[in-house]
């Protein structure tokens, strides 16, 4: 089963309720496309930053190994855990992404398949009431708090 998270567009001025048929739903795990084909990919989810930089990092390895006359191998072996390291980390990107534009995480639900996934999640949506947030995805912090992560009731302490 693959965990999906849950990605509310940012509301434009005349509806109240969200389209969810603009809900975008980002699976967790390792991107194939974006491994073998990684700036076709970007381009295709719109990821201009992530694509920026993917090149300059790129280009700027290629250079550096250039410049310290590595062998062909080397170089192929270098290109291909950027590939991977793409592969891997394509969802945080299309998340990051998500959220500098502006969407809203508003949950985590597991499915077999993207549809499996989405009948789970608006099942619990229309039932919650269309406009509330997931449980997993209200978190409260009290105003002037430092957000904590951890077990401990306030950052830093001990016991």
């Amino acid at each position: 089963m693959s965990v999906f998270t849950v990605h509310e567009p940012p509301l434009r001025s005349e509806p109240a309720v969200p389209d969810p048929a603009r809900f975008v739903f980002v699976r967790d795990g390792f991107y194939f496309w974006a491994f073998l084909l990684a700036p076709l990919w970007m381009l295709r989810h719109r990821l201009w930053l992530g694509l920026l930089f993917y090149v300059v990092t790129f280009a700027a390895l290629q250079a550096v190994l250039w410049g310290a006359d590595a062998t062909g191998p080397v170089r192929t072996i270098v290109a291909f855990l950027l590939a991977l390291l793409v592969g891997l980390e394509a969802a945080s990107l299309r998340r990051w992404t998500l959220t500098r534009r502006g969407w809203r995480n508003v949950g985590v639900v597991v499915g077999d398949d993207v549809e499996t996934a989405e009948r789970r999640f608006f099942d619990a949506w229309v039932k919650r009431g269309a406009r509330a947030a997931p449980a997993a995805a209200r978190t409260w912090v009290p105003p002037g708090e430092p957000e904590v992560i951890g077990l401990f009731p306030e950052a830093g302490a001990r016991r």
